[in-house]
């Protein structure tokens, strides 16, 4: 097996597992709607849901139209980002991990979309009353995905500055 190939099934099996029981733990121990605090000012634990995107948008469409377009929009990314994956030397691990991560947070967010039309986001950040919108592990496993992805792209661009001096 591939360094590729092991950081991808590693990290989808964490992944997932950390993202499906933080869920299962919040709707399990929190009523819908509940709010913990855990570091006063600054962040809560929360219990809510969203039937639309990043903030909430698209939420007022129908249920209907919703569950289909997040539904094909994230199997057309999987898609894309798997071939991508497939794409990457098999010693390109930086960017094996960015794109698992993202693939992650993908499928994490999308078993909640299937089972309940709906994604359970429960991590609520804020200073004072400026709140950061709620959201979940698998949002966090694509943000640190992107990220990853970010700096090797920077990584790769010094080493091309470097190799070309002026």
């Amino acid at each position: 097996m591939s360094r590729k190939t092991a950081i991808l099934l590693v990290t989808l099996t964490v992944g997932l597992s950390l993202d499906q029981l933080s869920k299962l733990l919040v709707v399990r121990f929190m009523p819908l709607g509940a709010q913990l605090p855990m570091i006063q000012g600054f962040f809560n634990l929360v219990h809510t849901r969203n039937r639309g995107a990043a903030f909430g948008l698209l939420a007022g469409l129908s249920p209907t139209f919703t569950w289909l377009f997040f539904l094909s929009t994230t199997t057309l990314v999987l898609l894309v980002v798997a071939y991508f994956w497939w794409r990457l030397p098999p010693r390109d691990c930086p960017s094996a991990l960015g794109f698992s991560l993202i693939m992650a947070g993908a499928l994490g967010n999308l078993i909640d979309r299937v089972r309940l039309g709906e994604v359970i986001d429960f991590l609520d950040f804020y200073l004072g009353r400026y709140h950061w919108p709620a959201f979940n592990v698998a949002d966090s496993l694509i943000c640190l995905g992107a990220g990853v992805l970010i700096f090797v792209v920077l990584a790769e661009g010094k080493k091309e500055d470097a190799s070309h001096p002026v």
